[in-house]
């Protein structure tokens, strides 16, 4: 499973733009298990307004032939984007943020079973993810708007769970996020950072959201009876990937 590899956005979409400020209209429904590859709303800046485009989870630097052929970049590690050919043009001229809810994460057990979590912000606000952006431009003059979210060091909240985090941004942090022309990306990113003690809320939940083609509210309900973590008696058998998750390629 990969790091900070499925959240979940279940507010209503005129509650996200009037919480996250962007202009324009744009269709969109709760989502309980968000994917890599699958169409997200992100917010970027355009001529000096909020926008919320329909993008690809998973950047595309501009100068990629064939998506199909070039690894999966779902997150942007805070300590290393700004030296990384891909993401080295997106922190400077296309940096976003991701509405959500709350988002998963595996804690592995001793006995190679995954624990999923549900984590959410104690305060029940609504996250802005740190992003990148990136336009990617095809063969045929086909455009696809792509991302990834930056992630950081796990909180104290959070570390027993996973050892990385997605950065959150709030009030002012997002504005300078985005103010891509105003604002440089060293004082910009200052605030990806992890949460400090207390921000955080998990709880365990279903292994129903290992799979993608599963969604709906029960996914982010808390489980009584979570995973035992004694050895297992029998070998596990690898099952084929069955995906019914969208895909813009």
């Amino acid at each position: 499973m990969l790091m900070c590899g499925r959240y979940a956005v279940t507010l209503p979409h005129e509650a996200m733009r009037q919480i996250f400020g962007y202009a324009n209209l744009i269709d969109s429904v709760p989502r309980y298990n968000i994917a890599p590859t699958q169409p997200v709303i992100a917010v970027w800046t355009e001529a000096g307004e909020r926008r919320a485009r329909l993008a690809r989870w998973g950047l595309v630097p501009h100068w990629v032939k064939d998506p199909r052929e070039f690894p999966l970049l779902v997150n942007a590690r805070a300590e290393t984007m700004a030296q990384k050919p891909a993401f080295r043009d997106a922190v400077n001229h296309g940096r976003c943020i991701l509405p959500a809810s709350g988002y998963y994460e595996w804690h592995a057990l001793p006995n190679g079973k995954k624990q999923p979590y549900y984590i959410t912000l104690r305060s029940g606000e609504p996250m802005a993810l740190a992003g990148l952006y990136t336009n990617w431009t095809g063969p045929e003059g086909e455009e696809v708007d792509t991302v990834a979210t930056i992630t950081v060091p796990a909180g104290p909240d959070v570390a027993h769970i996973h050892h990385r985090m997605p950065a959150i941004l709030k009030g002012s942090e997002i504005d300078a996020w985005l103010d891509v022309r105003g604002v440089r990306f060293a004082e910009a990113a200052r605030p990806i950072l992890p949460q400090p003690e207390g921000v955080m809320a998990a709880h365990p939940v279903s292994t129903r959201v290992n799979s993608a083609a599963n969604d709906g509210p029960e996914l982010i309900e808390p489980v009584s009876e979570i995973l035992s973590d004694e050895p297992r008696n029998k070998p596990m058998k690898v099952k084929p990937k069955i995906s019914g998750q969208l895909d813009l390629f």
